[in-house]
């Protein structure tokens, strides 16, 4: 039995990993700073086990680390899937808000891969899918959770080169609008409330968790056996273009 980390696991998109890696066969460690959540998550899904996280701590990610390879041995799977977003203008996002973003989204996948790429490398084998954005392609507004996305677009290419030649594969997800916990609060105050943003997606839907989770799995699975530093958009074709601007734009003469 492979075994694997999932970060983030108490989200939406977290939960639906573990569930298509027990799917697939993986005995899953649940991470996640909301241990409440990640434990009744565990208690529900067999081959799972849970563990508090806060992926700020050095100290408390190189533990974690520790303890998974001492127990289960090197993970087969690494999924870095925790994040945190804090909205606000620009120009009035002080330190602390704009730091918290960096530390958890960019930082902590950091950590986690300094944490356990040493053990992977010296198995030689291992695959790992950062939970990226469509944010840090373009911009979609959340200033600072954006710029962590993109430096974790680019950290995936980084170590997909350096660990490559060691047998590890290191890839990204980057999911659109996908329906989650907040989005749930949101369309139960106002059903039409993601209408408008629905508009801008070529597949005309946004994005629920399972979309998310059946990328990552492919992309740890030996069917993507050759596939290593590439971004997997998740995004119902939101980066492809958009018809509405594309119309807009057209003055060709059959449109009258």
């Amino acid at each position: 039995m492979s075994n694997a980390i999932v970060t983030g696991a108490a989200s939406d998109i977290g939960q639906a990993i573990a569930r298509a890696l027990v799917a697939e066969g993986s005995h899953v460690v649940l991470a996640d700073r909301d241990l409440d959540t990640v434990e009744a998550v565990a208690r529900d899904l067999p081959g799972t086990e849970a563990v508090a996280l806060d992926l700020r701590s050095a100290d408390a990610v190189r533990e974690v680390a520790a303890d998974l390879v001492d127990r289960l041995g090197p993970p087969d799977h690494v999924v870095n899937g925790a994040a945190v977003c804090n909205g606000g203008p620009f120009e009035s996002v002080d330190e602390a808000i704009w730091s918290q973003d960096l530390d958890v989204v960019l930082g902590g996948t950091i950590r986690l891969s300094q944490a356990l790429l040493p053990a992977m490398r010296e198995a030689g084998r291992g695959s790992v899918v950062n939970i990226a954005s469509v944010n840090g392609h373009a911009y979609f507004g959340s200033d600072v959770y954006s710029a962590a996305k993109a430096g974790v677009l680019n950290l995936t290419r980084t170590l997909a080169v350096q660990y490559g030649p060691f047998g590890i594969r290191v890839n990204s997800v980057s999911p659109g609008t996908v329906i989650n916990a907040p989005r749930r609060r949101q369309l139960a105050e106002d059903p039409h409330a993601l209408d408008r943003a629905t508009e801008w997606y070529p597949l005309g839907r946004v994005g629920v968790p399972q979309d998310v989770a059946d990328a990552v799995v492919f992309l740890l699975s030996d069917r993507a056996s050759w596939i290593t530093g590439t971004d997997l958009r998740v995004d119902g074709g939101l980066l492809a273009g958009t018809r509405g601007l594309a119309e807009a734009l057209d003055t060709s003469p059959d449109r009258g």
